[in-house]
Protein backbone atom coordinates (compact mmCIF):
# COMPACT_ATOMS: atom_id res chain seq x y z
CA UNK A 1 0.00 0.00 0.00
CA UNK A 2 0.92 3.46 -0.52
CA UNK A 3 1.02 5.79 2.66
CA UNK A 4 -0.24 8.80 2.09
CA UNK A 5 0.32 10.28 6.28
CA UNK A 6 2.22 8.68 8.61
CA UNK A 7 1.13 8.30 12.08
CA UNK A 8 3.13 11.27 13.20
CA UNK A 9 1.41 13.68 10.61
CA UNK A 10 -2.10 12.35 10.90
CA UNK A 11 -1.69 13.54 14.54
CA UNK A 12 -0.64 17.01 13.95
CA UNK A 13 -3.57 17.81 11.26
CA UNK A 14 -5.79 16.44 14.26
CA UNK A 15 -4.17 18.23 16.60
CA UNK A 16 -4.69 21.64 13.99
CA UNK A 17 -8.11 20.64 13.91
CA UNK A 18 -8.75 20.22 17.53
CA UNK A 19 -7.35 23.64 18.38
CA UNK A 20 -9.48 25.24 15.70
CA UNK A 21 -12.58 23.67 17.17
CA UNK A 22 -11.82 25.11 20.44
CA UNK A 23 -11.28 28.19 19.41
CA UNK A 24 -14.38 28.12 17.87
CA UNK A 25 -16.31 26.29 20.77
CA UNK A 26 -14.12 28.45 23.41
CA UNK A 27 -16.98 28.80 26.77
CA UNK A 28 -19.13 26.51 25.89
CA UNK A 29 -19.89 22.68 26.08
CA UNK A 30 -19.80 20.69 23.23
CA UNK A 31 -21.34 17.82 22.22
CA UNK A 32 -19.13 15.56 19.92
CA UNK A 33 -20.95 12.97 17.82
CA UNK A 34 -18.63 10.30 15.81
CA UNK A 35 -20.32 8.63 13.23
CA UNK A 36 -19.85 4.68 13.25
CA UNK A 37 -17.54 2.87 12.58
CA UNK A 38 -15.22 4.32 10.52
CA UNK A 39 -14.76 7.81 12.96
CA UNK A 40 -13.70 5.89 15.82
CA UNK A 41 -9.68 6.09 15.63
CA UNK A 42 -10.65 10.33 14.82
CA UNK A 43 -12.97 10.51 17.59
CA UNK A 44 -10.78 8.64 20.67
CA UNK A 45 -7.44 11.14 18.80
CA UNK A 46 -10.11 14.24 18.88
CA UNK A 47 -11.52 14.13 22.15
CA UNK A 48 -8.32 13.81 23.80
CA UNK A 49 -6.93 16.83 22.01
CA UNK A 50 -9.56 19.25 23.13
CA UNK A 51 -9.24 20.27 26.35
CA UNK A 52 -12.54 21.60 27.15
CA UNK A 53 -15.96 20.33 28.91
CA UNK A 54 -17.60 18.13 26.46
CA UNK A 55 -20.21 15.19 26.35
CA UNK A 56 -18.99 12.09 23.82
CA UNK A 57 -21.66 10.03 22.04
CA UNK A 58 -21.98 8.18 18.74
CA UNK A 59 -24.79 7.63 15.70
CA UNK A 60 -24.48 5.08 13.28
CA UNK A 61 -24.88 5.62 9.75
CA UNK A 62 -24.21 4.47 6.27
CA UNK A 63 -24.20 4.43 2.65
CA UNK A 64 -21.64 1.87 1.59
CA UNK A 65 -21.40 -1.61 2.01
CA UNK A 66 -18.57 -4.24 1.58
CA UNK A 67 -15.99 -3.81 -1.04
CA UNK A 68 -18.04 -0.92 -3.05
CA UNK A 69 -17.39 2.50 -3.53
CA UNK A 70 -21.13 3.59 -5.08
CA UNK A 71 -23.15 5.00 -2.58
CA UNK A 72 -26.22 3.26 -2.04
CA UNK A 73 -29.10 4.06 0.45
CA UNK A 74 -28.16 6.13 3.16
CA UNK A 75 -29.19 3.87 6.56
CA UNK A 76 -28.89 5.82 10.28
CA UNK A 77 -29.63 4.18 13.56
CA UNK A 78 -29.40 7.31 16.25
CA UNK A 79 -30.34 4.73 19.08
CA UNK A 80 -26.93 5.02 20.23
CA UNK A 81 -27.07 8.56 20.07
CA UNK A 82 -26.68 11.40 23.62
CA UNK A 83 -29.61 13.48 23.65
CA UNK A 84 -28.26 16.55 22.21
CA UNK A 85 -31.23 19.10 22.21
CA UNK A 86 -30.38 22.60 23.03
CA UNK A 87 -26.66 21.56 23.42
CA UNK A 88 -23.74 22.56 20.31
CA UNK A 89 -23.23 19.52 18.57
CA UNK A 90 -20.20 18.62 16.73
CA UNK A 91 -20.80 15.73 14.48
CA UNK A 92 -17.18 13.68 13.75
CA UNK A 93 -16.72 11.62 10.58
CA UNK A 94 -13.83 9.87 9.13
CA UNK A 95 -14.15 10.77 5.44
CA UNK A 96 -16.20 13.63 3.24
CA UNK A 97 -16.33 12.03 -0.30
CA UNK A 98 -19.38 12.73 -2.11
CA UNK A 99 -20.97 14.64 1.16
CA UNK A 100 -24.13 13.09 0.59
CA UNK A 101 -23.88 10.81 3.98
CA UNK A 102 -22.50 13.79 5.83
CA UNK A 103 -24.96 16.23 4.64
CA UNK A 104 -27.71 13.77 5.17
CA UNK A 105 -26.64 12.82 8.99
CA UNK A 106 -26.90 16.80 9.59
CA UNK A 107 -29.88 16.95 8.39
CA UNK A 108 -30.98 13.88 10.53
CA UNK A 109 -29.55 15.74 13.87
CA UNK A 110 -31.39 18.77 13.16
CA UNK A 111 -34.49 16.55 14.10
CA UNK A 112 -33.25 16.82 17.60
CA UNK A 113 -33.29 20.17 17.70
CA UNK A 114 -29.41 20.54 18.85
CA UNK A 115 -28.67 24.73 19.09
CA UNK A 116 -26.37 24.10 16.46
CA UNK A 117 -24.16 21.35 14.14
CA UNK A 118 -21.10 21.79 12.87
CA UNK A 119 -18.93 19.28 11.20
CA UNK A 120 -15.30 18.01 11.60
CA UNK A 121 -13.84 15.12 9.05
CA UNK A 122 -10.05 13.51 8.89
CA UNK A 123 -10.35 14.00 5.25
CA UNK A 124 -12.21 15.51 2.47
CA UNK A 125 -11.49 13.74 -0.84
CA UNK A 126 -10.81 16.50 -3.53
CA UNK A 127 -12.98 15.62 -7.02
CA UNK A 128 -15.83 13.58 -5.74
CA UNK A 129 -17.75 16.45 -4.19
CA UNK A 130 -21.60 15.90 -5.47
CA UNK A 131 -23.98 16.82 -2.26
CA UNK A 132 -24.34 21.00 -1.45
CA UNK A 133 -22.23 20.91 1.82
CA UNK A 134 -19.00 21.79 3.31
CA UNK A 135 -17.65 20.27 6.55
CA UNK A 136 -16.79 23.23 8.78
CA UNK A 137 -13.38 21.37 9.73
CA UNK A 138 -11.38 19.31 8.05
CA UNK A 139 -8.04 17.92 9.17
CA UNK A 140 -6.57 17.25 5.05
CA UNK A 141 -7.62 17.11 1.53
CA UNK A 142 -6.58 14.06 -0.22
CA UNK A 143 -6.54 12.89 -3.72
CA UNK A 144 -9.33 11.06 -5.18
CA UNK A 145 -7.80 7.63 -4.00
CA UNK A 146 -9.22 4.64 -2.31
CA UNK A 147 -7.52 5.24 1.34
CA UNK A 148 -7.36 2.49 4.56
CA UNK A 149 -5.96 2.63 8.07
CA UNK A 150 -6.85 5.02 11.13
CA UNK A 151 -10.55 3.95 11.41
CA UNK A 152 -10.77 3.95 7.67
CA UNK A 153 -11.46 0.28 5.63
CA UNK A 154 -12.02 -1.81 2.84
CA UNK A 155 -14.39 -4.30 3.22
CA UNK A 156 -14.35 -3.87 7.04
CA UNK A 157 -10.07 -4.73 7.36
CA UNK A 158 -7.65 -1.93 7.73
CA UNK A 159 -9.24 -0.22 10.37
CA UNK A 160 -6.00 -0.65 12.83
CA UNK A 161 -3.39 0.79 10.19
CA UNK A 162 -1.51 3.39 12.23
CA UNK A 163 -1.52 5.60 9.27
CA UNK A 164 -3.41 6.19 5.62
CA UNK A 165 -2.42 4.47 2.66
CA UNK A 166 -3.99 4.30 -0.54
CA UNK A 167 -5.23 0.81 -1.99
CA UNK A 168 -3.34 -0.12 -4.97
CA UNK A 169 -4.82 -2.49 -7.26
CA UNK A 170 -2.20 -5.46 -6.33
CA UNK A 171 -3.25 -4.68 -2.62
CA UNK A 172 -6.82 -5.60 -3.36
CA UNK A 173 -6.08 -8.65 -5.77
CA UNK A 174 -4.25 -9.62 -2.21
CA UNK A 175 -7.17 -8.62 0.17
CA UNK A 176 -9.78 -10.67 -2.52
CA UNK A 177 -7.15 -13.51 -2.23
CA UNK A 178 -6.82 -13.84 1.45
CA UNK A 179 -10.46 -13.73 1.82
CA UNK A 180 -10.98 -16.41 -0.50
CA UNK A 181 -8.36 -18.66 1.15
CA UNK A 182 -9.99 -18.03 4.55
CA UNK A 183 -13.80 -18.63 3.39
CA UNK A 184 -12.16 -22.29 2.38
CA UNK A 185 -10.81 -23.08 5.53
Amino acid sequence: MKTLYDKATLHRGVATMAAKIEKVYEGRQLTIVGVLTGSVVLLADLIRAIEQPMRVGVIQASSYRGATTERGDLVINSELMLDISGRDVLLVDDIFDTGHTLKNVVEKLHEFHPKSVKSAVLLRKQGRQEADYEPDFTAFNIPDEFVVGYGLDYEDMYRNLPYLAALEDEDIKRHEQLTRETHVL
